[in-house]
């Protein structure tokens, strides 16, 4: 079973669970700010659950790839929306500030 680290926690969860779900399940503070409340719910429009990931994880699909190639979000930042991403392994998972999760200081 894969282990999740993130925010000083860790988490386990089954193979290929989805990430958004675990670390919600989990009280995970997922979102910045107002995007608490506003936010796509899991369909990968918004791009407010990007979150740096290491480890084993799903591919991104094409609705991951088109959200983080508009901004604010950079194809350049190692980022992934947590709603379309599977837990295949073990992973650390980082946070960051703004609004959509792009900012460049972790929290």
């Amino acid at each position: 079973m894969p282990k999740i680290t993130v925010q000083g926690k860790t988490i386990i969860c089954d193979h290929g669970e989805n990430l958004r779900r675990v670390l919600l399940k989990h009280k995970i503070n997922l979102y910045n700010g107002q995007s608490k409340l506003i936010n796509c719910r899991g369909i990968g429009s918004c791009g407010t659950c990007a979150v740096e990931i290491e480890g084993e994880v799903s591919p991104a699909n094409w609705k991951d790839k088109m959200r983080r190639s508009l901004p604010p979000h950079s194809p350049d930042k190692n980022r992934r929306l947590a709603c379309q991403t599977k837990v295949l392994g073990d992973i650390t998972v980082t946070k960051y500030d703004g609004f959509w999760g792009q900012g460049d200081r972790r929290i």
